[in-house]
């Protein structure tokens, strides 16, 4: 034990604490950070909470030792009727609890039979929600054991309608809201947070939420949900995730007129006054918590997220969920639907329903991968990628209207309008959806598709399921159990003619996660399309034999943290060999490494 000062906060909150050191803690022969060792994603473990093991004795420390009322109502600590006699005694507990113990499992339990007895789904996002502000830990051992089960109640398709609602629903800040009224002054804005090492922030404008439009400041569910799955399915604690929505503004008049609204009431920001808002946040971010903060841009509309990406991903660790994280699941299904269909990537043609961010993010990532696998020029690759947007086929006719992300897609072909005539024109192999409109894959579009191919492709990734280009059953119906399907949001296996089709879905909880983690335990300074190659790629590996025989083309969400930590290693490894990794040396063993990282949500014993 030594003696050692604690600097809590801003200005002249100060503690003396004795802490347990953690500096020769070694994982791999090596210090996990030059100064300090490093926890749960990579985060500096002050207070050796990580390294302890689950039958090792650590203090809660708040801003001082946290006992009593304080401590049952510290999320991060709060155990509820876990505590031991011991710690009753120890932590003024007596009295404020009722006499029983009940262990971790049990709480579990309890718990997930409470959730499963409501039946509307928003009634079981806002009792999670509940959960993860009074104990942590338990919320996030619920999320981990049960992700199959509650990944729709604190994700899509869910959180959609808690955005649109979020206004009625809201009990207390779970990120950091900066409006234009902060303008100037982001950088002190930023310091209110009460935690400082932070690793991974997801931000969101609000303008695009999933498939729903400018939800505004209510689209704060999106990060909060996203950074939940960080930690669940990637493994980074939660205290080093930080969820932040932008306001400046909606153009959503039902939102305007809504007197539970919680946000600006006033029409978009944009131009200049939108940029510099931007721009003094990211400089702010960068200033406040240094290089290697990774920065996750979510649902910002087209026009801005292709802009920013572009704008900012030479200068900060920048990664957009929208373009990259679909891109990386999308083409992970793809290549395992390959050992299904038979052939090479460059033996397929596709077709795109929607052209916006996931669409062209998509598109570019397969025709990296093309050329990758080929040797071929990028450009001969995106020949093989066909687009239609609202106005039809992009063809090269339509070049001098079309906006700059759309341009490369414009290929030498006569004009066609519909989807369906596309279809029969271009005859596609693999059918993407990601217009963000339901029902467009009709009936006649999937007869098509299924006449001129064997095991047609069909993805329909458009989020919540009810914006989905089709679903599961109407894909193996129509196709008369040939398709090999794939979707945004969860849909339930379908049985055709005796035999069960297991739906795959595309969800980029699959990717972001693990990409995450790889970035922040290699260090790395940037991100780069070989990165999200190398995590679709190490994505695609974890299907097996076993899941093919069931239709599967992505892996059981059961072994999520697994799957992670080998995306993770992947990621990692390419970080190094580019020469973007910082964290040095480099651990022998990538994959140990990373799952070494990952935060534990097991309750700690207390002295």
């Amino acid at each position: 034990m030594s003696l050692q000062k604690l600097l809590l906060g801003r200005g002249e909150r100060r503690v003396f604490a004795l802490m347990e050191s953690t500096t020769n803690t070694m994982v791999n022969g090596s210090d996990l950070d030059n100064n300090n060792a490093a926890g749960g994603g990579g985060v500096v473990d002050v207070y050796g909470e990580d390294f302890a093991t689950e039958d090792q004795l650590i203090t809660p420390w708040t801003v001082s030792v946290a006992s009593g009322y304080t401590l049952l109502r510290d999320p991060r600590h709060n155990k509820g009727l876990a505590f031991t006699e011991n710690e009753r005694d120890a932590h003024y507990l007596r009295g404020l609890l009722p006499p029983a113990l009940m262990n971790q499992e049990l709480q579990e339990k309890r718990l997930m039979h409470n959730l499963r007895q409501y039946k509307v789904p928003l009634q079981r996002y806002v009792a999670m929600m509940d959960l993860q502000e009074r104990n942590e830990r338990l919320f996030y051992k619920l999320l981990i054991d049960n992700v199959e089960e509650l990944l729709p109640v604190v994700y899509t398709p869910t959180v959609g309608e808690a955005c649109q609602k979020y206004g009625s629903i809201f009990r207390r800040p779970q990120g950091l809201y900066i409006s234009l009224k902060e303008k100037g002054k982001i950088l002190e804005v930023l310091k209110n947070w009460p935690e400082r090492n932070i690793q991974v922030i997801v931000v969101t404008d609000g303008e695009r939420i999933l498939g729903l439009g400018d939800l505004g400041c209510q689209g704060m569910g999106i990060p909060v949900g996203k950074l939940s799955l960080y930690t669940a399915l990637g493994g980074l604690r939660p205290s080093a995730c930080l969820p932040i929505t932008i306001d400046v503004g909606t153009n959503n008049e039902q939102l305007l007129n809504d007197e539970f609204y919680i946000g600006l009431r006033q029409k978009r920001a944009t131009g200049q006054e939108y940029a510099e808002l931007l721009q003094e946040f990211m400089t702010a971010v960068k200033q406040n918590y240094g290089e290697k903060v990774l920065i996750q841009f979510e649902d910002f509309a087209n026009h801005n997220a292709f802009e920013l990406l572009s704008k900012y991903s030479s200068s900060h660790l920048v990664f957009n969920d929208d373009i990259q994280g679909t891109a990386s699941v999308v083409l992970a299904g793809i290549l395992s639907a390959l050992k299904l269909v038979g052939g090479t990537l460059a033996d397929q043609t596709f077709l795109f329903l929607g052209a916006g961010e996931a669409g062209t993010g998509i598109a570019e990532l397969i025709a990296l991968e093309m050329s990758k696998q080929t040797k071929a020029p990028i450009e001969e690759a995106r020949k093989k990628i066909w687009l239609v947007d609202s106005k039809g086929l992009i063809v090269s006719s339509r070049k001098e209207s079309l906006q700059h992300f759309k341009k490369p897609w414009a290929h030498e072909h006569a004009p066609i309008k519909s989807l369906l005539d596309a279809v029969k024109a271009i005859k596609p192999t693999m059918l993407m959806g990601t217009s963000g409109v339901g029902k467009t894959f009709t009936k006649e579009v999937v007869e098509a598709m299924a006449s001129f191919n064997e095991k047609p492709v069909i993805f329909a990734l458009s989020n919540p399921t009810s914006q989905s280009e089709c679903t599961a059953e109407e894909a193996y119906t129509w196709s008369k159990g040939q398709a090999i399907f794939a979707s945004g949001s969860p849909f339930d296996p379908v049985e055709y003619n005796g035999k069960v089709f297991v739906p795959g879905q595309g969800n980029n909880a699959y990717i972001f996660p693990g990409l995450g983690l790889g970035l922040i335990i290699s260090g790395a300074i940037r991100v780069r399309d070989e990165m999200l190659l190398a995590a679709s790629e190490a994505l695609a590996a974890q299907v097996t034999q076993e899941h093919f025989d069931k239709g599967l083309i992505y892996p059981p969400f059961t072994n999520i943290r697994k799957i992670s930590a080998h995306i993770a290693a992947k990621v990692a490894a390419k970080a190094y060999d580019l020469g973007l990794a910082s964290r040095l040396p480099r651990p022998k063993d990538l994959v140990s490494y990373a799952e070494s990282c990952m935060y534990s949500p097991m309750y700690r014993s207390y002295r």
